[in-house]
């Protein structure tokens, strides 16, 4: 477990230093086009139509109309208006997240894991135990139930501490799962991903849980209130840069961990596997004198 931990810390540092490698930089720039150009052609296209819906349905509930005429009564009537747009744009901060993640994953994962390859583990074997389809396909399903375990807690969001816990661990769950096969899927075979994963699960899962936390961390950016609305554009821009980044950190520590974890479980296996030669005393010792022989049977 020390020597996990070692190797957490020892990723981590060489993960933030690659962050400042030009070719990291350079491969941020598409994921974050690609959202951005997504989340703004959406919100072209749909933003009316979904502002008009969410304020219909919180019209027919009594209880938030109770609420609204509560507010208006005490003075805060601007939040009548601006409720339905800041509640749109919470419901699409996770489908902003999960699609940057994809973007990373699918435009940024193969590259960054093959920088980290070439200058550090030049002679590590590749077995192509994860192709690109089968780690989209991963990848998906995993962002599927993660959407789902998010929409099923946001009534738990209500209470104070909740709030800081249940989202940081439902990304730091979907970061583990997606970042470990992705960082093994071209090295490590099906059978070594597989036992890499269940031999360091509270390792890569502690590693999942400080990425679903630095995740977290852009959506601090929209604790304007309702300026929010006003500079939704620009912080939506910034959300999706802040999220492209955290996710190459992330991929690149995952990768570093990951990589470092394959390699000493090969040369594990081969030690155990080679034949034990003769130390060099052993040769040089001289060989033992031959036994008389047996005296003839009468």
């Amino acid at each position: 477990m020390v020597n996990s931990m070692s190797r957490v810390g020892d990723a981590f540092w060489r993960a933030a230093a690659y962050c400042l490698h030009p070719r990291v930089i350079a491969l941020s720039i598409l994921p974050l086009l690609l959202a951005a150009g997504l989340a703004f052609g959406l919100g072209y296209f749909f933003w009316e139509a979904a502002v008009t819906g969410v304020r219909n349905t919180l019209d027919s509930w009594r209880l938030v109309e109770t609420l609204l005429g509560w507010l208006d009564h005490v003075g805060a009537t601007g939040l009548r208006s601006v409720l339905a747009p800041l509640l749109v744009l919470a419901l699409a901060l996770p489908v902003i997240v999960v699609l940057s993640l994809l973007l990373v994953a699918l435009l940024m994962t193969p590259t960054l894991v093959k920088l980290v390859a070439e200058r550090r583990f030049i002679g590590l074997e590749l077995k192509h135990g994860g192709p690109w389809w089968k780690a989209l396909a991963w990848s998906a399903g995993h962002a599927v139930l993660a959407l789902f375990a998010l929409m099923v807690s946001m009534p738990f969001w209500l209470i104070p501490p909740l709030v800081l816990i249940l989202p940081p661990l439902i990304w730091g769950w979907l970061g583990y799962k997606v970042f470990s096969f992705d960082a093994l899927a071209e090295h490590a075979s099906v059978a070594e991903r597989r036992q890499l994963m269940r031999a360091h699960r509270l390792p890569l899962l502690l590693l999942g849980l400080v990425t679903g936390y630095l995740g977290a961390a852009p959506a601090a950016i929209w604790a304007f209130g309702v300026m929010a609305f006003a500079l939704a554009p620009l912080l939506i821009l910034a959300s999706i840069w802040l999220y492209t980044l955290v996710f190459a950190f992330s991929t690149l520590w995952f990768t570093h961990y990951c990589l470092a974890a394959l390699q000493e479980m090969r040369q594990q296996r081969a030690a155990a596997v080679a034949p034990s030669l003769p130390t060099v005393d052993e040769v040089l010792q001289p060989a033992p004198a031959p036994l008389p022989p047996f005296p003839p049977l009468p």
